[in-house]
């Protein structure tokens, strides 16, 4: 199981929910309840989960139309004052700094509310439980999916799983809750959907889910392995084998009370049962076994003419050969990792070149080091902070960012490696999500945006979904778990605790403009990862800086020096390069700026026209010569030199 999963304790066997019903027969619309609808003022789109709370603390919550069907007793043909609240969201204060609105309430009338968003992600339905479009339909208005109220007698659910196979989308949940009691499947229930290209719904409007359901009609256990406690599943990954066909695999844990992994091993799937079958058990749990367990959300690439399945923990430091023998065969897995093979944190028994370089390497039997490990090695003075391979932080502040669950993809519109991860100990334990981007799987991981938040909520083991992918990558799709679990609120928001919420991210945002390696490349010049034609691998990181408009940032473009060769040059020196229809290269934060972890940025000259930049306030080499006073700042590099 992923990190967060094994952390539930108690929570994953305690059942709450809500149960909505359509009415019988459309009513009147003098009949209907009052509709309330919350736009976002940006898109003018429904924003669900969003409360509104009546003087006297009747609470109602907006359902994935942003709706809310308000028919109380009493309070109907009234002035009535909702004060509002959501999380990443704000509504104006009043002169008295009372957060809400006050709107005449009539049957079968509505009202519509501007709410601002100040997540950078944007958030758009709930797509697991019981009504989801409860209030819409008590109001008259349309729900975009099949089953707007009640799917496969589904009420709540954990910790999603996807991958496409077989031409559609299979969906896989940890615990899962019901209307007829307390305790429901808690061995891995299942669903497709079909593709957007495939007769599939827009996912900015939903996802048809079909379950495959049990004699009862409520979603069956695919995964339900002898023994005692759960079954929970990790690392969904579709391969084609040698005949080309096409398989797909997962990675089991049995569990037991008080959440003690006892067993673990690999599964396959059998489309004939629509169930998962038993293909290996592993020798241990990960606190005995000598190397590292398969878990996360998966992505294949390619290395070094070998293609891999990586498993996202959610740095992707753990791979085994794409090949279906080797996917279920715990020798065949390698981590990226600092650490002697066979050796835990504990051990401190680190891998040192002969100059005492530490290096960092795919070895078999090995175990990973997270940010926390890597903070035990630097407590223990076994390694310096610069030679984490884990740097994650703000770019804004420096404040540190320690990533728990989340997954990675490769994006084409940023022709990078995405992560988007929840935080754990932020402003909320499990609650705020981060944007991260690297040029290859390993990183370097450096610097974050955080999109969405959470307040006093957690939204644990999120998941991007690449088949929903939208212009070119430009939009991007995630869900996560919406719970109240670890996150110590007093109150569990209703039918929306306890399940799966969709967000959508545009990565065009100039919000999400961060800092990203700018390397020397084998000619001496500055070159970003995505415009090197042999990749960043290899390359020295000079310093970092943004690739895209942000802020304030100068814009350094290349031009040619007219000698045969390029020059970097300054917006608004001259030449001007921007005049002739040229693309920045990256750019620089002007001289005065502060923020923390940058440095000074110099130009240097050489003969002729040649012009380049350097942090270096005195490099000496080739006959350069340097500005009087810094042209800029960048970001510092603070991790190890691997690319």
């Amino acid at each position: 199981m992923t990190c967060s999963r094994t952390l539930l304790g108690a929570a994953c066997w305690a059942i709450l929910g809500g149960l909505a019903t359509a009415p019988a027969e459309e009513p009147s619309p003098a009949e209907r309840p009052f509709r309330i609808t919350v736009v976002d003022d940006q898109t003018g789109r429904g924003v669900p989960l969003v409360e509104l709370r009546t003087v006297n603390q009747v609470l109602h919550v907006t359902d994935s139309n942003g709706v809310v069907a308000f028919d109380e007793p009493g309070l109907m043909g009234r002035r009535v004052f909702f004060a509002i609240r959501s999380h990443g969201y704000e509504y104006p204060k009043d002169g008295f700094g009372i957060v809400g609105a006050a709107v005449e309430v009539t049957p079968g009338g509505e009202a519509t509310l501007k709410i601002k968003r100040v997540n950078v992600a944007e958030r758009l339905y709930r797509v697991t439980g019981g009504g989801i479009y409860r209030d819409s339909l008590l109001t008259g208005v349309t729900a975009p999916i099949r089953e707007p109220v009640l799917n496969g007698q589904v009420l709540g659910q954990d910790s999603v799983l996807s991958a496409v196979y077989g031409g559609k989308i299979h969906w896989f949940w940890g615990d899962t809750n019901q209307p007829a009691y307390p305790l429901g499947n808690f061995h891995t229930p299942g669903a497709v959907s079909d593709l957007p290209a495939r007769g599939g719904l827009d996912p900015s409007k939903g996802v048809n889910l079909t379950y495959f359901l049990d004699e009862k009609g409520f979603a069956k256990p695919t995964c339900k392995m002898p023994g005692e406690g759960p079954t929970w599943i990790t690392g969904l990954a579709v391969l084609t084998d040698a005949q080309g066909r096409e398989r797909m695999f997962a990675n089991y844990a049995k569990i037991k009370p008080p959440m003690t992994t006892y067993e673990l091993g690999a599964v396959e799937w059998d489309p004939a049962r629509n169930e998962f079958v038993k293909r290996a058990v592993y020798s241990g749990p990960p606190e005995t076994g000598a190397g590292e367990t398969l878990s996360g959300h998966t992505f294949q690439h390619r290395d070094d003419g070998v293609d891999y399945v990586y498993y996202c923990n959610p740095f992707p430091l753990t791979r085994v050969p794409a090949d279906p023998e080797k996917l279920v065969d715990e020798d065949a897995v390698e981590v990226f990792t600092c650490l002697e093979p066979g050796t835990g944190v504990q051990d401190g028994k680190l891998d040192r070149d002969g100059g005492g370089r530490l290096r960092y390497t795919w070895k078999h039997r090995g175990k990973r080091v997270d940010q926390r490990g890597q903070d035990a090695l630097v407590k223990g003075g076994e390694i310096k902070p610069e030679e984490g391979l884990l740097q994650l932080r703000e770019a804004a502040t420096g404040k540190r960012v320690t990533a728990h669950g989340g997954s990675v993809t490769w994006n084409d519109f940023r022709k990078r490696w995405v992560m988007l991860f929840v935080e754990i100990g932020g402003t909320s334990l499990l609650g705020e999500m981060w944007f991260a981007e690297a040029d290859t799987p390993q990183g370097p991981w450096t610097f974050a945006r955080k999109i969405a938040s959470h307040d006093d909520y957690s939204f644990y083991n999120p998941k991007q979904h690449p088949m929903f992918d939208q212009d070119g990558g430009r939009v991007v799709y995630f869900e996560g778990t919406y719970t109240a679990t670890f996150s110590g609120a007093k109150e569990h928001t209703p039918r929306y605790d306890y399940n799966q919420v969709m967000y959508r991210l545009d990565l065009s945002d100039p919000r999400l403009s961060l800092p990203v390696p700018i390397y020397e490349d084998a000619d001496g010049g500055l070159a970003t990862g995505p415009s090197m034609a042999d990749g960043a691998k290899g390359n020295p990181v000079a310093f970092f800086a943004p690739d895209r408009p942000g802020g304030d940032g100068i814009a350094v473009f290349e031009a040619p020096d007219g000698q045969g060769g390029r020059s970097l040059v300054l917006a608004g020196s001259e030449p001007d390069p921007a005049t002739k229809g040229s693309s920045p290269k990256f750019f620089i934060l002007p001289p005065d700026s502060r923020l923390a972890e940058t440095t000074p940025i110099y130009e240097y000259s050489g003969r002729g026209s040649q012009r380049t930049l350097s942090t270096d306030p005195d490099r000496r080499e080739g006959g350069w010569e340097r500005s009087p006073q810094p042209v800029g700042r960048v970001w510092k590099n603070p991790g190890p030199q691997l690319w």
